[in-house]
């Protein structure tokens, strides 16, 4: 049943990463990724807040973790396509946007799961 959940939420959270990317692609400058970050940030948040109710408090049934933390938030998440865009950017010989988006991409995500971690501690 745990090999249905993930797959069940890894095909909601790359469907959803896809909007969120068309979307981005749509909106935002076509040379820098902002559709990734996007969704390794709201992801990083999400598994705070998720880690915090599932885990921590057990406020959510264990049973869901597959589901939400692995399937969907896996497949939200991307850090394969944060690597490819980031080396995209240096091998396109823009060596300070690929270095600020690395840069930006991990501190921001690691800001995003502390915020919710320290949130969702707090209100729960």
């Amino acid at each position: 049943m745990q090999w249905l959940a993930i797959a069940l939420g890894g095909a909601v959270g790359a469907m959803a990463r896809f909007a969120v990317s068309t979307w981005a692609h749509e909106h935002f400058d076509h040379r820098y990724p902002i559709g990734t970050l996007l969704v390794n940030v709201v992801g990083s948040f999400f598994m705070g807040i998720f880690y915090v109710l599932i885990i921590e408090r057990g406020l959510l049934p264990a049973e869901w973790r597959p589901l939400i933390m692995t399937g969907f938030l896996g497949a939200f998440t991307t850090f394969s396509t944060y690597s490819l865009d980031a080396l995209s950017l240096w091998q396109a010989g823009n060596v300070g946007l690929a270095l600020g988006y690395i840069l930006m991409s991990v501190v921001s995500c690691l800001l995003a799961v502390w915020l919710a971690v320290t949130l969702a501690q707090r209100l729960v």
